[in-house]
């Protein structure tokens, strides 16, 4: 039976190579030794998980005796090495635990009694002082073979493991996405797996190079490029999942997505489970969201939040602040004396460059009063020459030079104009919105109809209008708004109507995200963009990319799922989407 290598307890070996997470897959593995030797290591170590995930498990062990690799055990060598009936991998969730079976099982079906054996002998753990500086090898943490030490541990987190150890440099694994971070003068690296891709849409896999001379200790994370296809043809041979093979030829995480922190799995591109998703989302016309995508592969069992009806693939960009009504209700307290945040025509296009990119389906452009920024109509043209576009306007702007230029958007198919009414009379409506407004909005709709512009119509609920819904329906059908064209969508508690006993209170919690666009940043959702009365809703502030504005998006998003186990549900704001 071949003996686990082990090296000396002093060396001066000033760089070493670190690795974990070889997960059955030689070909990765190979790969990495030859290139730690090519940067001068003079030793590597194995940080342990030798098996799972691929298929060919005895084809690393003669690997890590040829090149001398001196190995700690992970909690699969551990399991093998025993004869457990699982993996111990500390995940909690039963989706999660039953993928990590069928890797288990896998792995103790394609290890040698000798392999095993071998990896019975194995050390838990491993510290000596090389380079001048004290370094602690583990598989998790010095909590536990299983502990997870992931990047968005705070300090104090990682403090209260270090304090078990007191290294001046701590070497982990297990999580798979490599890091590395100082905390009080120890240099705390994750060296992430080998076998696997780190959920960063890399085929490559990582490892970690230290240099360590006088007690000076510095690491890198380094990149493993390999033949990934042979190693997803062997998982394939082998009868293994197609989604585990997927993660080997796309670098995202299929499977065991419950235990990854929101921080780490937003970067992902799965984010829950297909079960995980609630349902009550079937009808998106009635909830006011976006049509969901179709399904991305029935055999997978992950799928990404972006694009269902839980966060929609509808973009809100508030181009203005200003208004030239102060209507009681209006949830980012717009008037004429608003703070204005007008965003650029350039600015506008970028966003709507960048929607097309990262898969939204249609743009919202609002305000305030859209229709007051000198350069709504070329951002309309623009807009509505690359995406589906929706402007919410309340339509009393219509004339003169805006009337002309209205006419340029005249006969666009991928543009509509999305008005309000609030109520069948103009009392009710003025209440509201002030002396004159529903005439004005009439004669707007009228005029929009008449150049061929698709029109939208809501009714904001009041107390003064629950019984004017079927009246201003007819009406409405009569100048050609019909069906799903006319909603009615309640009165919300934010902006200048945070007070109103009769308004719904909404927070994040308890409202699906529309990503919004705003001078100020981006926000979780249209009815909280005013930051001033809505600062909860802020997701980043400044001018972020839409891609990073999802990820942060999706982060809360798990955040919020993980405190009480639940999905927000929708909250309309557009009409018939």
């Amino acid at each position: 039976m071949l003996a686990p290598p082990q090296g000396p307890k002093r060396t001066p070996v000033p760089r070493i190579a670190a690795f974990g997470g070889a997960y059955a897959n030689p070909h990765a593995l190979e790969a990495m030794l030859a290139d730690a030797r090519a940067r001068g290591c003079e030793r590597i170590f194995s940080l342990g998980d030798l098996g799972g995930f691929g298929a060919e498990c005895d084809a690393i062990w003669p690997l890590l005796v040829e090149h001398g690799v001196e190995c700690i055990a992970g909690n699969y060598d551990v399991a093998i090495g025993r004869g457990d009936p699982d993996c111990g991998c500390g995940y909690a969730d039963e989706r999660d635990n039953r993928f990590a079976q069928i890797m288990y099982d896998t792995t103790r079906a394609s290890t040698s009694a000798g392999f095993a054996a071998w990896m019975h002998s194995l050390p838990r753990e491993r510290r000596e002082q090389i380079g001048g500086a004290d370094v602690h090898m583990v598989h998790g943490s010095p909590l536990a073979v299983n502990d997870f030490l992931w990047e968005s541990l705070s300090d104090d987190e990682l403090r209260m493991r270090l304090s078990l150890g007191g290294a001046e440099v701590l070497l982990c694994t297990h999580t798979g996405i490599p890091w590395q971070r100082r905390v009080d003068g120890c240099l705390v690296v994750n060296v992430g797996a080998v076998g696997r891709p780190a959920n960063d849409g890399r085929r490559a896999t990582w490892y970690a190079v230290l240099d360590l001379d006088q007690g000076r200790a510095s690491a890198e994370l380094v990149p493993v490029a390999y033949d990934w296809r042979a190693q997803a043809a062997s998982m394939r041979a082998a009868g293994l999942p197609e989604p585990f093979v997927e993660t080997i030829e796309t670098g995202w995480w299929t499977t065991c997505l419950e235990i990854v922190p929101p921080a780490e799995r937003s970067r992902g591109r799965f984010h829950v489970y297909r079960q995980g998703l609630p349902s009550g989302f079937e009808d998106p016309r009635g909830a006011g969201f976006a049509d969901p995508r179709p399904p991305e592969g029935d055999d997978r069992p992950v799928m990404s939040l972006f694009g269902t009806a839980a966060f929609p693939a509808r973009l809100w960009i508030y181009t203005n602040f200003h208004c030239n009504l102060a209507c009681d209700y209006c949830v980012v307290a717009s008037s004429p004396r608003a703070r204005r945040r007008t965003l650029s025509l350039e600015r506008v296009r970028e966003l709507v460059d960048e929607a097309v990119d990262e898969g939204f389906s249609e743009v919202y452009l609002t305000g305030g009063e859209p229709f007051v920024h000198p350069e709504i109509v070329a951002m309309l043209e623009y807009a509505s020459d690359r995406i589906d576009t929706v402007v919410l306007t309340n339509a009393m702007l219509f004339g003169g030079r805006r009337g002309d230029e209205l006419r340029r958007l005249a006969g666009r198919d991928r543009l509509v104009l999305q008005s309000s009414l609030d109520g069948a009379h103009p009392e009710t409506h003025d209440r509201w919105r002030g002396a004159g407004s529903w005439s004005a909005a009439m004669r707007g709709i009228a005029s929009a109809r008449e150049l061929g512009i698709p029109l939208r119509i809501a009714m904001t609920e009041t107390p003064d209008n629950r019984d004017e819904v079927e009246e201003l329906r007819s009406l409405l059908a009569a100048v050609g708004v019909s069906g799903s064209d006319f909603a009615v969508r309640p009165l919300v508690a934010r902006g200048f109507a945070d007070e109103l006993e009769t308004g719904l209170t909404v927070s994040a919690g308890v409202m699906a995200p529309e990503l919004t666009v705003t001078a100020d940043g981006v926000h979780w959702h249209p009815v909280g963009a005013d930051l001033e009365s809505s600062p909860d809703l802020l997701v980043a502030a400044g001018e972020v990319s839409l891609a990073e504005a999802k990820r942060a998006i999706v982060e809360r998003f798990l955040e919020l799922r993980q405190a009480d186990g639940t999905l927000p549900p929708p909250f309309a704001c557009a009409v018939g989407a």
